[in-house]
């Protein structure tokens, strides 16, 4: 027998080695056993395209943030210092922390909730559909719609339609605003808004009380022709209340004209050394009666009569106006919450809910303490996300906000295309808040990569 001898020709190849591979490059092969160079031309192009949209983008903007407006002189912390020192930018990075804090927190916070109840009713699939449905809708859309919701007017805006309708169930608003007397009339100011008559009334003496001022179209519906009452023969002051004008011209003023309306509904009090005695409201036709112990009273209308129509909230104001734009993105981004959400629920394990139900825990500890828990990878998810969304907010601000208030609901990437591309265009401070809101992503987009590497070790 012949042995062969050590690194002979008949020794055998290292364990781990291929009989034809080459020393240190695996026949040039990489570990999956894909040909480097091979591998090398099919990243190149994605590699192009990253250095050019991204690393080059954001390599150019730190460089331009060190520079002067016309970018032709070195700046240094300038523009970062003007981050900090002006006003308007400072109500920007002030208006994003609200947003960071605010809007992914009940964003989350409504998507767990509907996540949660869906599972337990028949038609949870078309109430998801249907909260999910905005997030079909883009910026843009939302933006226009919820600037008509939050409209001013109440007959335009849902907002502000809802919000007088329960006030005037609860309020009853004014008849006549904007009624008042002419010169002529026998009334005058009293004081706070309120008319009084020039001289006390008398009983058995008719008392007018013209008004002008209110359009014809804004009468009661069941107004009609003002007439003067007969004289009281007890004692009693009557009157007529009316509006002193006559469509198309004619009538004489200070006097009951036919084709002129009476003002139901108007209130009349008689005032004696500052107290009132007596109160009448107008009928259909204008007449009131007071008691006899109005005789030698003065009449004075309060000003409820003339108080201006409640009109609601002026939630586009400086200081509803952040609120306002949040619940419009709270309204497109929690159907997005609700079914990541929906789908971690939808994983978890279903013997441990019921195990602690049958162990006595009522649904809120199940939901507080095993549900809760449980899904905190997912919230997290989707927190983060969020997060990440609102930190370049622009489309809503932009749409929603009035000129008026646009500065008090600025944000960060709106003033970061103001300062770019505005009247007073400076690149420099526009490239120094881009550097901020990149510094701002970075520990977000950490926490991402940090989850994602824990749960691929799992």
């Amino acid at each position: 027998m012949t042995t062969t001898a050590a690194g002979g020709a008949g020794a055998a190849p290292p364990a781990g080695k291929h009989p034809g591979a080459r020393p240190g490059g695996q026949g040039g092969r990489s570990v999956t056993g894909t040909r480097k160079a091979v591998a090398a031309v099919f990243l190149l192009p994605a590699l192009v395209l990253l250095g050019a949209l991204v690393v080059y983008p954001i390599g150019y903007s730190v460089y331009r943030s060190f520079l002067d407006q016309a970018g032709t002189g070195f700046a240094g912390l300038d523009n970062y210092k003007t981050l900090f020192t002006d006003d308007t930018i400072r109500t920007a990075v002030k208006n994003n922390a609200v947003w960071v804090v605010f809007a992914p927190t009940v964003a989350t916070a409504l998507g767990l909730v509907f996540a949660v109840l869906t599972e337990r009713i028949r038609w949870g699939t078309a109430f998801k559909l249907l909260v999910f449905m905005p997030m079909a809708i883009s910026m843009l859309a939302a933006g226009i719609i919820f600037r008509l919701v939050y409209d001013q007017a109440p007959e335009r805006g849902v907002a502000n339609a809802v919000v007088v309708g329960v006030h005037d169930t609860f309020a009853e608003s004014s008849g006549f605003p904007r009624a008042r007397p002419l010169p002529v009339h026998p009334l005058k100011a009293g004081g706070g808004g309120a008319f009084v008559t020039k001289e006390p009334v008398r009983a058995g003496e008719p008392v007018r009380l013209p008004l002008v001022g209110v359009a014809p179209a804004k009468m009661p519906g069941d107004a009609e022709p003002a007439r003067t009452p007969e004289p009281a023969d007890d004692g009693k002051v009557t009157g007529t209340a009316w509006l002193d004008f006559t469509r198309g011209g004619g009538g004489k003023p200070n006097a009951v004209d036919p084709a002129e309306l009476g003002l139901k509904g108007l209130r009349v009090e008689a005032v004696r050394d500052g107290e009132v005695v007596a109160t009448a409201t107008a009928g259909a036709d204008g007449v009131f009666t007071l008691p006899a112990s109005a005789d030698g009273a003065t009449l004075r209308l309060p000003a409820d009569n003339f108080r201006e129509p409640y009109n609601g909230v002026d939630w586009l104001g400086p200081t509803l106006v952040t609120p306002g734009i949040i619940g419009s993105y709270v309204w497109m981004w929690a159907g997005f919450a609700m079914v990541l959400i929906a789908a971690g629920l939808a994983g978890l394990p279903r013997e441990l809910l019921e195990a602690a139900r049958v162990d006595g825990a009522n649904e809120w500890q199940v939901f507080r303490r095993i549900t809760v828990p449980m899904l905190a990878p997912v919230l997290v998810v989707v927190l983060v996300t969020l997060m990440i969304n609102v930190l370049k907010i622009f489309d809503l601000v932009f749409i929603i906000a009035p000129g008026s208030s646009q500065d008090d609901a600025n944000v960060l990437a709106l003033q970061l295309y103001r300062s770019s591309f505005g009247t007073d265009a400076d690149l420099g401070v526009g490239s120094a808040i881009s550097v901020l809101l990149l510094l701002l992503v970075v520990p977000m987009m950490l926490v991402n990569i940090r989850r994602i590497r824990k749960e691929g070790r799992r």
